[in-house]
């Protein structure tokens, strides 16, 4: 894919990126992915050139975290030969699973995995749709590691700076595709 096409892709993305202010609460502005997503060209192109990344990588599983990573990680896994695993809020997994809790802005949460839904030596990519400060994805990685597996590339659809979650992911490779 040439830099032009990626080029392309991002602008396309960028258009269709909808600001929702005051969501969830006043003074956020919330980055609305659904246009994106219900734009079968333009969500197809993406997951191709996001795939062309990894191609080569020898990545065995693409960890979606709850719930929109879902919807950008599962089509990518298809598309790499890869296996799709989801990271979800506790008690939400049906199968025995290993926990990760970590700090919120307010508060703290709980992510779960399967325990057998990485294995020693694998390499995964995680991936959602927001990169914030960085907590959720960092507890992902964390997760993975307790597992066994090899973190090659965080992956955020959207990546917004001014919140510094860069800094916690430190530790990691990191793509993200916009950047606010």
């Amino acid at each position: 894919m040439t830099e032009l096409e990626k080029e392309k892709i991002i602008s396309d993305v960028k258009k269709l990126i909808r600001d929702v202010p005051d969501f969830p609460k006043p003074g956020i502005i919330f980055k609305d992915i659904m246009p994106f997503l219900s734009d079968n060209r333009t969500f197809k192109n993406t997951i191709k050139y996001l795939a062309s990344r990894y191609k080569e990588k020898n990545i065995s599983k693409v960890i979606g975290i709850e719930a929109r990573g879902f919807i950008i990680a599962a089509p990518l896994a298809l598309e790499i030969g890869a296996g799709f695993v989801p990271v979800r809020k506790k008690g939400k997994l049906p199968y025995k699973t290993i926990s990760v809790t970590y700090d919120l802005e307010y508060g703290t949460d709980t992510l779960q995995i399967h325990e057998d839904a990485v294995k020693k030596g694998e390499n995964v990519i995680i991936v959602d749709d927001v990169l914030a400060t960085g907590g959720t994805a960092k507890a992902v990685c964390e997760l993975t590691k307790k597992l066994g597996g090899n973190v090659s590339e965080i992956l955020m659809l959207i990546e917004l700076e001014f919140l510094k979650g860069r800094e916690k992911l430190k530790d990691y490779e990191l793509f993200s595709l916009i950047k606010y």
